[in-house]
């Protein structure tokens, strides 16, 4: 028995995303990953089977599921096509849960309803060429107010869906000279004059999910298109942090899931000294690790999704749920990176050759300790809440 089980209604959810990932994007994942290609039919579609806006009430369109549901179907789609389930993410969560979290009625009437079917895609833009783990205290891009405007000049660098999003949770210094404070929020739409794709990133890993660097030049927002409070978005992003890092964590245990399935068929089938290398010990003993990395991943993965769902918005980015899910991306990204450099061993020879499915698995272990906080920032996090 299991300390931490899901309800008969998740375990449903769960299969339904997984049957979906497995005949829906395991076929797309190698052209994916060769070409850094993007299926633009795909993202309707989802809308239309109810994966999208999955936090997100129904009154906006969404399915009106909480956290760990969202979570779920994250874990099941990152089985099979990982560079694809960090796309979903960034448009789900870093987005659209953030809008529904921090917007106005009016934000959330005009922008919800098109993210949650698929119309629009969305993306955040936080982090600079200048700014990453300390990205407000570094941020350069600026906002200045003009009238009923806000005129925003400034770039983003490694903005996940940049180059085919339509809407752009954007983050901007309104107040100079106030460190990390004095940012503001802004729900900005890609159509826009003065926003343009600086270039489009070739990356090691998730090929397929479109990495971009941003321009905003002269570009004007309206005042109403602030999320949260003006000259406050600091709050916006602490809060919505921890649910970030609650909700990375996924992809984590279902590329952890896979690589584990793969290994375990790989080592029936595959034949040395006359028999296959399923009955050597040392093999049985790479297997065992995995399975045990795997289950303890998944399994505090979801308790900690399960406490961000009772969590107030505003009480995030602080206290026991702070630490918490910093410590849950922190451990899944590390026992993923296990589980894959086993994996590979298992498959030798075949594992190292760039067109094998797990050596597209491995080549993602490396963001999942760098995305959403790395490694390091975690641990400070972690020991921040401790030493306290």
């Amino acid at each position: 028995m299991n300390q931490f089980s899901l309800t008969e209604d998740q375990r449903q959810l769960l299969d339904h995303a997984d049957r979906f990932g497995r005949e829906q994007l395991l076929p797309l994942s190698e052209r994916m990953d060769n070409e850094e290609w993007w299926p633009d039919e795909l993202m309707p579609k989802l809308g239309g089977l109810g994966f999208l806006g999955v936090t997100i009430p129904e009154q906006y369109g969404g399915a009106g599921m909480n956290m760990l549901d969202a979570g779920l179907v994250l874990q099941a789609f990152s089985r099979y096509n990982h560079a694809f389930g960090l796309a979903w993410v960034a448009h789900d969560n870093l987005c659209a849960n953030n809008i529904y979290a921090n917007g106005s009625e009016f934000i959330r009437n005009k922008y919800l309803p098109k993210l949650c079917s698929g119309e629009w895609i969305g993306c955040l833009g936080l982090t600079e060429p200048g700014a990453g783990s300390d990205a407000l205290g570094s941020m350069r891009t600026k906002a200045v107010r003009d009238g009923d405007e806000y005129v925003i000049n400034g770039s983003k660098l490694y903005i996940t869906n940049g180059p085919v999003a339509d809407i752009c949770l954007l983050y901007a210094k309104t107040e100079q000279g106030r460190g990390s404070k004095g940012i503001t929020a802004f729900v900005v739409e890609t159509s826009a004059p003065g926003f343009k794709v600086a270039q489009k990133l070739t990356k090691m890993g998730f090929r397929g999910s479109q990495t971009a660097e941003l321009v905003f030049e002269d570009m004007r927002v309206p005042v109403e298109n602030i999320l949260g409070v003006e000259h406050r978005g600091h709050q916006v992003v602490m809060s919505g942090l921890d649910f970030e890092r609650a909700m990375v964590a996924p992809i984590s245990v279902g590329v952890a899931e896979r690589a584990l399935q793969l290994a375990v068929e790989f080592a029936k089938t595959r034949e040395q000294f006359g028999k296959p290398i399923a009955e050597f010990q040392m093999v049985q003993s790479r297997l065992a690790d995995m399975y045990v990395w795997a289950e303890t991943m998944k399994y505090y993965c979801w308790s900690i999704l399960a406490a961000v769902s009772e969590v107030d918005e505003t009480l995030a980015g602080r206290g026991e749920i702070h630490a918490q899910t910093a410590a849950s991306v922190m451990y899944c990204a590390d026992m993923c990176n296990r589980v894959l450099d086993n994996a590979v061993q298992v498959f030798g020879g075949n594992g190292y050759i760039w067109e094998s499915e797990i050596n597209r698995l491995f080549r993602s272990t490396k963001l999942l300790e760098i995305g959403a906080g790395t490694t390091e920032v975690r641990k400070m996090i972690i020991s921040g809440e401790l030493l306290k």
